[in-house]
């Protein structure tokens, strides 16, 4: 009986030592879908994913202090995210993440329609994108994968497309790997939409923490946030963050671009290779110490303040949360980038396998 203990011991030890994952239901969708929230857990974090939009529900690191808090925003409960169909808490938005103007793109010769939902344009995949469906997800090691097969001419896209999301952590890092496959030619970009507030508290907002962004130009936007083709220089705008600048002491500048966004809703060329990793963001709160950063191997990240957060309220506890009380970190390839030639391709053919992988590093800084 005593070696069983010390036996027990010894692998409870080993799998904290490695990180645990725990899976619990979290409710069911209207059609009667279960719904499973995958809690990770290792040094220094631990995320909740869910299966419904394979979403991440929270992430909880320590301040300076070691006080620990949620740096997310979400819902307590499922019915939140049902209710709420606009901000895309902590989900894997596609087929395409970001814009398509007027919903149209051509691929080998044909024009594709896929649904407008953003004034005339396609945002995050279409009115029933990735985000509102239920993902398949099987717990590995230190992770959780999530795997979600679209067929072909789902939201007017061509080709069965299978995806496969997985989030693992390890000491203080949230990772996520995309690998995707197609059986037709079509066009794909995804990316994670979970909104941060480092100080931890959801009614702060997010103008007071410090950004920096290594990139030395971004993708300008129309009136309607559609690249307009060019990539402009973020030198003497409000739009350089080469060093790292207070997210609030610009904002609100007379930049026709930050009136078309609300504030910051704009792509950063990120320098580097695309497919090779590389820094996207270095975000700090001066408050509580934490401090995130973001790498990638996409070319852009899209910056987004949380401009349209209007403290509307969902589901049963009545939720909500206000403008600039979140930042986003989107990584991706270009918005609209199937009708700009010149922007990375975002096209997938058959036999290939698309990979993608960004990690959210939290750590802590003294005063």
């Amino acid at each position: 009986m005593r070696w069983l203990k010390i036996m027990l011991l010894s692998m409870t030890t080993a799998m904290a030592a490695h990180g645990s994952v725990m899976k619990t239901p979290f409710g069911t969708t209207p059609d009667g879908t279960a719904v499973d929230l995958y809690t990770l857990k290792s040094e220094g974090i631990e995320a909740s994913i869910m299966t419904f939009g394979a979403r991440v529900v929270s992430i909880k690191t320590p301040d300076r202090d070691g006080k620990i808090a949620d740096v997310v925003l979400g819902y307590s409960a499922l019915d939140g995210y049902l209710a709420d169909k606009s901000t895309y808490f902590g989900a894997i938005v596609g087929r395409y993440g970001n814009r398509i103007a007027f919903g149209k793109f051509s691929l080998d010769g044909h024009q594709y329609q896929i649904p407008t939902n953003n004034g005339a344009n396609s945002l995050h995949g279409g009115t029933v994108g990735f985000d509102r469906l239920v993902w398949t997800g099987r717990p590995i090691a230190d992770g959780v994968e999530m795997t979600l097969v679209s067929k072909d001419g789902d939201q007017g896209y061509p080709g069965t497309l299978t995806v496969h999301v997985r989030y693992t952590v390890h000491h203080g890092a949230l990772r996520i790997d995309y690998s995707s496959s197609t059986d037709k030619d079509t066009v794909l970009n995804l990316t994670n939409h979970s909104y941060f507030n480092l100080s931890g508290d959801p009614k702060k907002t997010i103008l007071d923490e410090q950004i920096m962004i290594p990139a030395d130009q971004y993708t300008p936007v129309n009136a309607s946030q559609i690249p307009t083709g060019e990539l402009a220089s973020v030198e003497g705008t409000p739009f350089d963050f080469r060093k790292s600048t207070v997210i609030g002491a610009r904002i609100n500048d007379d930049n026709e671009q930050l009136k078309i966004g609300g504030g910051y809703d704009h792509n950063w060329v990120l320098r580097g290779k695309n497919g090779e990793v590389k820094t996207a963001a270095r975000v700090y709160d001066p408050a509580s110490g934490r401090v995130l950063t973001v790498t990638t191997t996409e070319p852009g990240v899209q910056f987004y303040t949380g401009n349209s957060l209007n403290g509307a309220a969902y589901g049963s506890a009545q939720q909500s949360n206000a403008k600039n009380t979140a930042l986003c970190l989107e990584t991706q390839h270009f918005p609209d980038s199937p009708n700009h030639p010149s922007f990375p391709t975002t096209e997938l053919k058959p036999g290939e396998m698309l990979h993608s992988t960004t990690t959210f590093t939290f750590s802590t800084q003294t005063k």
